[in-house]
């Protein structure tokens, strides 16, 4: 806890004491256990990136939406957090106060209702943000002198003929300028408290029908008829960073993303990528590389071309008696956003390299030719170049899934839409952020699935110790799940949950598998990994043998310092 929050902390001890025997008092007398009077009365902590809610049933944690840059400026890195300061403070005033009132006496097992109130009080507090704005501009307005009317520009002189240039001739196509980019979609101060809340409902209900979190969301999206098992997400695991913010040239590649094959447990495919960061691990403390941890759990790697990293991985898997492919696929987080040199229109691949979007086509697709062992690009592009999209979804969508993360709008602008709009793509990544509430994850993965798209569901980059997303993508029955690497506390304690998950669900023989928790071979080479599925499964047994704990103590314990 910072700071901020130790002498309010005292100070209202004796008070939280009070309202909690008062509360029991209450429950003893009326016989109404599962009222929120109790779950309301919550003390909200200020943290630097999350809202933390102490409950007298459970605790939530969610985290903001802003994005962590590595090696900011001070200047900036004070401004955000100012910025997310003021968000913590308003979304705890929300539920100490209005929030509170608004659930009283709910009975939190009736979530689809608890959403609702969420939603109303969120669209009122949009709506008096907007008339606030308005009143703000016709004062500017009125308090602006009226300038005269430009002067328009002269006509431009009649083009002339290049000297030299034959009749007939035509002249060199210009490129087509690039879209300009869309503005960043507003986030309401404050919103995060109606994530932190319907989050809130969901894990006192679960609590109170003593039941994990995970079957409590399943019981949510399959309200008619509980499926008698569960399936768990596949794994998405940084391995490596050399994105815009790593030493090197190379920009493109803001994760190098280890996927097990489906044929392994979750424990095996951990077992698997552990050993494999272990060696990364060796590899980069040789002089002639430089690494350091992001804020993702994975090492930064200086590193100047395309094909630099992905050798490594490969050469790493070739000595633990690997094979990319088979045992092991990968994905590349491109980060088009990121790439983009809006001053000459193109994507700077590496540095000094800079490419257009066509050109930027034919890169991808020479890529995935090369290596047919990576089986999904994210955000190839900026959403903005939706041509661009399309053609590579045309080119690739058969071989490799195309991903689009933060080229998608948020949860809540989809569902307001009612349709997926987003780039041409075979998959969406969804997170729980800001206003997001159980009901709007429920209904945004009904509508993925309804689509033919796939559900990724992704921890965003400023992440908390809280564990309940794995149950969110668990009982939401996501394809895969990216956590980011295998490193820093926030991130192993995430996937520990998935591995207690795991273990719960064999021990109650619960865990389904699922036809579609298997990849599309589109080549060859890759066809023969189908027949190989039984001897992978059975080689991974003896290669990672199941331990008490996944994770060492030590490595728990680095992990959290980093």
């Amino acid at each position: 806890m910072g700071e901020a929050d130790g002498g309010r902390s005292c100070g209202t001890t004796r008070e939280l004491q009070n309202l909690k025997q008062q509360a029991m008092e209450y429950y003893r007398q009326n016989d109404v256990p599962r009222r929120l009077e109790e779950l309301l009365n919550a003390t909200f902590y200020l943290q630097p990136a999350d809202v933390y809610g102490h409950l007298d049933i459970c605790s939530v944690a969610i985290s903001t939406h802003f994005e962590v840059h590595e090696d900011a400026p001070p200047e900036q890195a004070e401004a955000e957090e100012a910025e997310r300061g003021s968000e913590v403070s308003t979304a705890v005033q929300w539920v100490n106060e209005t929030i509170t009132e608004e659930l009283w006496g709910i009975d939190p097992s009736n979530q689809e209702d608890v959403d609702h109130i969420l939603r109303m009080f969120f669209a009122k507090k949009v709506q008096e943000d907007l008339e606030r704005k308005e009143l703000e501009k016709s004062l500017e307005d009125s308090a602006m002198p009226i300038a005269p009317p430009p002067i328009p520009p002269p006509p431009p002189p009649p083009p002339t003929k290049k000297k030299g240039q034959k009749p007939g001739r035509k002249e060199t196509l210009i490129e087509k300028p690039i879209p300009p980019a869309e503005p960043v979609e507003p986030v309401l101060c404050g919103s995060m408290a109606i994530g932190a809340v319907s989050l809130a409902v969901a894990k006192t209900s679960a609590t109170l029908d003593s039941c994990p979190l995970y079957l409590k969301i399943a019981s949510l999206k399959h309200i008619q008829e509980q499926s008698a098992t569960l399936t768990l997400p596949l794994l998405m695991v940084s391995l490596l960073s050399c994105g815009k913010s790593s030493p090197g040239k190379l920009n493109l590649m803001k994760e190098v993303i280890g996927i097990p094959h489906p044929g392994l447990t979750t424990r095996q495919g951990m077992e698997m990528l552990l050993e494999i960061q272990k060696h990364i691990n060796k590899i980069i403390e040789t002089p002639q590389i430089i690494g350091k941890m992001s804020h993702l759990g994975c090492l930064i790697i200086n590193y100047d071309t395309i094909e630099q990293p992905l050798l490594l991985i490969q050469g790493i898997c070739a000595n633990l008696g690997l094979e990319l492919g088979t045992n092991l696929h990968l994905a590349i987080n491109c980060a088009g956003h990121e790439l983009m040199d809006y001053g000459k229109g193109k994507y700077e691949v590496t540095v000094g390299t800079l490419r257009n979007a066509a050109e930027m086509v034919d890169m991808y697709v020479e890529l995935i030719n090369k290596y047919p062992s990576i089986i999904a690009l994210i955000d190839p592009f900026r959403k903005e170049d939706t041509e661009q999209w399309d053609s590579i979804y045309n080119a690739l969508g058969s071989k490799c899934y195309i991903v689009a993360g933060t080229a998608s709008q948020s949860i809540c602008k989809l569902l307001e839409h009612g349709k997926l709009s987003i780039p041409k793509s075979n998959a969406l990544i969804i997170k729980h952020t800001n206003q997001t509430t159980m009901s709007d994850l429920v209904e945004i993965t009904n509508l993925i699935d309804n689509t033919q798209h796939i559900a990724v569901f992704g921890s965003t980059e400023g992440e908390s110790c809280d564990d309940s997303l794995v149950d969110l993508a668990v009982g939401l029955g996501v394809r895969f799940i990216k956590l980011g690497g295998l490193s820093r506390g926030e991130r192993v304690a995430k996937y520990n949950r998935l591995l207690t998950i795991e273990e719960e669900l064999v021990q109650s023989g619960t865990l389904g598998s699922c036809e579609e928790h298997t990849f599309f071979y589109y080549n060859e080479e890759a066809e023969k990994a189908t027949e190989a599925l039984e001897a992978v499964s059975a080689e991974a047994s003896e290669l990672f043998e199941p331990s008490e704990s996944f994770f060492p103590t030590e490595v728990v314990e680095e992990s959290a310092k980093a």
